[in-house]
């Protein structure tokens, strides 16, 4: 027997400055379920959860709470500053039946003191207070948007595991592909202000997706049609009838009226990246490079050399000194020791996390053009603002709203509008993927691979590391980083850790409970065509066999010295290993890169 919903919205509506946000939402909560909440920027997943709280009322419609059901919820930017400290914070979020000592324990379990004064807290601190204010009360409903912003990995990989083990339900928003796919077990898509649910979890919800919007294309090619052909039969029967049919006509514009009624789905955002003049091979060559704070290391001897071409993604947890080493290899940072130099005609381009480049009071419309203006040039081609505006989804209500009114995902757009706006053959970004939907974070993986320039990505979204670096470099402790050839996974299969390639620890003990096999994530191995990491591989390996031969070719030019052994047989002993490991990687990826070669030229004669 089903068990009750403990929340339920119903015919949910809302409408914000004349336009409608939400039409006919609904969402059904039951014990233990986990929801994830999608839905395009903008399209109201972030009101939808809030009216679940109770925090925004609904213009109509209908919200339930089953008595005695508890609800918490994690709001997107946490205000601590009524507080005097984390710990009374957290502890604020507390009913009269919860452990008192929940607090200090969850809070101990995200690394953060209850003593501390908020002012001065980073952004990853800020969002794991909001997480222990919103776990610590063990609600029966846990509604978290966005909860992955401005945690690293480890904090990322702790939470998944923690919310796989719990009981209760939860609705999740989040942009974290392989988070969603860990954790959900029913998935809702918001989309055009109603709502479709789907009892699987979101490793199917692209297939599921892409056949409701192919049936509404359908749809609109019949109304097409049928409009059609009434208007043809009024031009030509109604002429020779000398006479007017009104159910005719009546019909003509009923079947205009619903075409018109037809919303359409939301499109995807235009996206471009202007290269400037092509580098020298050698963009950044950084050498011996060191950078203290106090007596904490945050790079100890750092050698890179970053070649054009290059896409490289930097990881290490909150802390580590990521932003750091960008601003040190960018020479807007002077580090202790060591030096930077750039190759020639190096133009950078450059994204930081915190946005500061945005006046909050300046208007969209001048935001969006760096050189100010009505005109935008991208590339070899000239747009007016507006235009180019509507290329990033921006509706002409919007032009004119200052910049400080948008949603984080829409900041975050006009960031990139901005950014690839200038001309630069180096871009730099640094958390670009917060607050994006996976549908703009889709085409903006596709547009770095299209990009002719170097990269250098600072990211904690596993997924999208992925699918666009093709060296990683890691921060181990101390202040050292290590080089790893491919992306996130590969990195983690050469240090002998397992891939989190949709399916994490998290859920892979999900699975042993349950006894069954978690569902294939959307890209896995299908018959008669590559899979999403067959075609992944397939195009970044070329790129990863020309890195590893120009660390072999640097290698073994070290080696050439007659008198490295010895001068310092440890360093011949190191550098000889490491010649012999990058070897074997390399006949590795020849293998694979031949293997599927074949396999796709028989799938394309087949």
């Amino acid at each position: 027997m089903a068990r009750p919903p403990l929340l339920t919205l119903q015919s949910i509506s809302l409408t914000f400055g004349g336009t409608p946000l939400l039409v006919a939402a609904d969402l059904m909560v039951s014990a233990g379920e986990r929801i994830a909440l999608v839905g395009r920027n903008g399209s109201g997943k972030s009101t939808l959860l809030k009216i679940a709280a109770g925090i925004v009322p609904a213009d109509g419609g209908e919200r339930f709470v089953q008595p005695g059901a508890t609800v918490r919820y994690l709001a997107q930017e946490p205000d601590l500053s009524a507080f005097p400290s984390v710990g009374a914070y957290v502890e604020s979020g507390l009913g009269p039946g919860d452990d008192p000592y929940a607090a200090r324990m969850t809070l101990e379990s995200l690394h953060l003191d209850p003593d501390a004064a908020p002012g001065p807290m980073s952004g990853g601190e800020l969002r794991r207070a909001a997480l222990a204010h919103a776990l610590a009360p063990d609600p029966d409903i846990l509604l978290l948007d966005e909860p992955t912003n401005h945690l690293d990995i480890a904090a990322i990989t702790w939470l998944e595991e923690m919310l796989a083990e719990r009981r209760k339900a939860l609705v999740l928003i989040s942009h974290d592909r392989r988070f969603l796919e860990a954790l959900s077990t029913a998935t809702v898509w918001l989309d055009r202000g109603q709502t479709h649910r789907m009892d699987q979890s979101f490793a199917q919800f692209e297939d599921w997706r892409d056949g409701i919007l192919n049936a509404e294309d359908e749809e609109r090619r019949r109304l097409d049609k049928k409009i059609a052909q009434e208007e043809e039969w009024l031009r030509y029967g109604v002429t020779a009838r000398r006479k007017r049919n009104m159910g005719r006509l009546g019909k003509l514009q009923a079947l205009r009226q619903e075409r018109r009624d037809q919303r359409h789905q939301t499109g995807l955002a235009d996206m471009s990246l202007t290269s400037a003049t092509r580098s020298g091979q050698r963009l950044i060559i950084a050498e011996g490079v060191s950078k203290d704070f106090g007596e904490r290391p945050i790079v100890s001897d750092l050698t890179l050399t970053v070649m054009r071409g290059d896409r490289l993604g930097i990881v290490g947890p909150n802390g580590a000194g990521k932003t750091t080493l960008i601003n040190l290899l960018l020479k807007r940072l002077e580090p202790d020791a060591g030096t930077v130099r750039f190759g020639t005609d190096l133009t950078a381009n450059y994204i930081d996390q915190t946005r500061g480049a945005l006046d909050p009071t300046m208007p969209l419309r001048q935001a969006i053009s760096p050189s100010g203006g009505d005109q935008i040039t991208i590339g070899n081609t000239t747009k007016h603002v507006a235009g180019y505006l509507k290329d990033f989804l921006f509706s002409p209500e919007q032009f004119n709203t200052p910049v400080g009114a948008l949603s984080g995902g829409e900041r975050a757009r006009v960031l990139l509008g901005r950014a690839f706006a200038m001309p630069a053959n180096l871009l730099v970004l640094d958390e670009p993927t917060n607050d994006l939907d996976l549908e703009t974070l889709d085409l903006l993986a596709e547009v770095i691979a299209d990009y002719s320039g170097t990269l250098l990505l600072v990211s904690h979204d596993r997924d999208f590391l992925d699918r666009t670096v093709t060296t990683t470099l890691v921060a181990e402790g101390e202040g050292v980083w290590r080089e790893y050839p491919g992306g996130y996974s590969d990195m983690l299969v050469q240090r002998g850790e397992a891939p989190t390639t949709g399916t994490t620890a998290a859920a892979e003990k999900q699975k042993g409970k349950s006894g069954k096999q978690a569902a294939p994530a959307k890209g896995s191995a299908k018959k008669g065509k590559l899979s999403f990491r067959e075609k992944h591989d397939l195009e970044t390996l070329p790129a990863r066999l020309e890195a590893l031969e120009r660390e072999i070719a640097r290698l073994s030019q070290a080696l050439a010295d007659p008198n490295l052994y010895a001068r310092d047989p440890d360093r011949f002993e190191t550098l000889t290993k490491t010649l012999s490991e990058r070897q074997s990687e390399r006949e590795a990826s020849e293998e694979r890169w031949l293997e599927l070669e074949m396999k796709r030229e028989e799938l394309e004669a087949g």
